[in-house]
């Protein structure tokens, strides 16, 4: 069986592979301009942090029933997407950021975080039972 440790681990490299999709994405958007970058980051940026949040609540609670730990995990969902919601607020509403570079930072880092599954998956260590 899969740990908390391991889980929390998994989560890290693909928060890690979602930084690099979002800082390749702004670089690039560096040519359209600073604001137009700035709000990739933001929006990227609110997406990492809802992720390093909900890692956090859903693997932090230690051993548990199942019943603590898909509140848990359902907790750590509302919260980041609360906090993804917050940040784009923030970028678009207060700091007044373009907002296609700001959603698209945060599409960047979704499908960051879908396409590097797999792959992290199969970097694992530890087996789960077939």
């Amino acid at each position: 069986m899969n740990t908390a440790a391991a889980g929390r681990r998994q989560a890290l490299r693909v928060m890690a592979v979602q930084a690099v999709a979002v800082l390749a994405t702004a670089a690039g958007c560096l040519l359209l301009g600073v604001r137009d970058a700035l709000a990739v980051l933001a929006g990227g940026g609110a997406m990492l942090a809802g992720g390093l949040l909900a890692a956090g609540v859903a693997f932090g609670g230690g051993v548990q029933g199942a019943g603590a730990a898909l509140l848990r995990l359902l907790a750590s969902v509302a919260l980041k997407w609360a906090v993804v919601a917050i940040g784009l607020w923030l970028a678009m509403a207060v700091w007044r950021l373009p907002a296609v570079p700001a959603l698209a930072g945060a599409a960047v880092a979704a499908a960051a975080m879908l396409g590097s599954m797999k792959f992290v998956m199969q970097g694992s260590r530890t087996r789960t039972i077939a």
